[in-house]
């Protein structure tokens, strides 16, 4: 039997991988985007394209030889071979020459690792640039999914409802959208399946557009996010209750009584659609936004960051482990973007030294125990994943450029 024999130019690249920003949550995945590289990290792409990089950049893991797994993502295989997984510009210069399209990377890839004259570079022909230039591979048949063929940057199990489902709000846009006023038959707790009837503000009623039936989010009162240095309340985070459908919008009935005629306000019909918690009379509903494609390229800020841990997501919970989801005092105000990469320092506490002659007040010093990353800012604060932990991060923690 013949061997296929492809040219370089024609495989997939290692560079695929860290310039992938796979669409979370969507079956669109597998469809190429354009992806934010900077000017200053194409320049250094291109620079280490050139010359690679030193070898005490590398990981002391970083293997000779990898196959990209389906489940591997971007963050991972980039720990994998650098010491600072956000610098993936200098990961992607490793394999510059070889880009063929720097939207993609697919499971069964190999990649080669070049460590010649004190420099690494990464390659997807086995002997770095002294290889042949091609590759040899047995004809066979595969069947694959096209939305399960491009990496994540991320684990999107552990970021898509965060997508969706949370908001932070300014206190006014809660108080003054659509309510429930009540539910169908006297319910007071509304589930899943359930009828429902909500009505907008005077001078903005809940009516009927022409499209597609309207869908809302329903919401319950916000808790105020504080920052911990200023006191400032930086916004709202309002509770994600589900969903619900208008099927008939707000009206009004007339009708004479005692020879006066009497308006009646009817309230808009909703149908619950999704439900993650009971809801009932009182209970705000927003408008479901359209579905982003959104992306991530895990990368330090562009400019100096200094920040603090608001508050860790949950109900009442303090500490943060390890790929849970915390909310930061810095947003797209302070130029804060989706992909940016902020180390957490563990703030030191503050003890009573009793070794000594006399009693002292000292405050421990800062000690860094972690990464996380930013996946959705607002204006004033941002949610963020936690990468790496060695210690338990908490509310109040410091954040800095990694």
């Amino acid at each position: 039997m013949k061997k296929l024999r492809i040219k370089a130019c024609q495989r997939p690249s290692f560079v695929a991988l860290l310039a992938t920003l796979t669409a979370l949550g969507t079956a669109t995945a597998a469809f190429a985007q354009n992806f934010p590289v900077t000017a200053e990290q194409r320049s250094t792409a291109q620079q280490t394209a050139q010359t690679g990089i030193p070898l005490s950049e590398l990981s002391p893991t970083a293997p000779d030889e990898y196959t990209v797994k389906p489940g591997d993502t971007l963050w991972a295989i980039s720990r994998l071979y650098l010491r600072s997984p956000w610098r993936w510009p200098e990961l992607w210069g490793m394999n510059l020459n070889e880009i063929a399209n720097p939207h993609r990377i697919y499971p069964g890839q190999v990649l080669y690792l070049d460590k010649t004259g004190g420099r690494a570079r990464l390659t997807t022909t086995r002997g770095g640039a002294g290889g042949s230039g091609t590759i040899k591979l047995s004809p066979r048949t595969r069947f694959d999914s096209l939305a399960g063929l491009a990496l994540p940057t991320l684990n999107p199990s552990l970021i898509e409802p965060f997508l969706a489902e949370p908001i932070v709000v300014d206190e006014a846009t809660l108080l003054t959208a659509p309510r429930i006023v009540a539910g169908n038959d006297s319910r007071v707790l509304l589930a899943r399946g359930d009828r429902a009837y909500a009505r907008g503000e005077i001078n903005s009623p809940l009516i009927e557009t022409a499209g597609p039936v309207k869908t809302f989010r329903v919401f319950r009162n916000a808790t105020p996010l504080k920052d911990p240095g200023t006191g400032e309340i930086l916004g709202y985070e309002a509770q994600y209750l589900g969903k619900a459908q208008l099927q008939r919008g707000e009206s009004t009935t007339t009708e004479k009584v005692d020879g006066k005629e009497l308006i009646t306000v009817v309230p808009a019909t909703i149908d619950i659609v999704a439900t993650r918690e009971e809801m009932r009379a009182g209970d705000r509903l927003l408008p479901e936004p359209a579905r982003e494609l959104l992306s991530y390229a895990p990368r330090a800020p562009d400019k100096v960051v200094e920040g603090r841990i608001v508050s860790v997501y949950g109900n009442a919970v303090q500490f943060a482990a390890q790929n849970q989801v915390v909310t930061i005092n810095k947003g797209t105000r302070d130029g804060i973007e989706s992909g940016h990469v902020l180390a957490i320092l563990k703030n030191g506490e503050t003890i009573v030294d009793k070794t000594g002659t006399r009693k002292e007040t000292l405050k421990l010093p800062n000690e860094r125990i972690g990464l996380l990353m930013v996946f959705r800012p607002f204006e004033k604060v941002s949610y963020a994943l936690v990468l790496e932990i060695n210690d338990a991060p908490r509310t109040g923690d410091f954040l800095i450029n990694p």
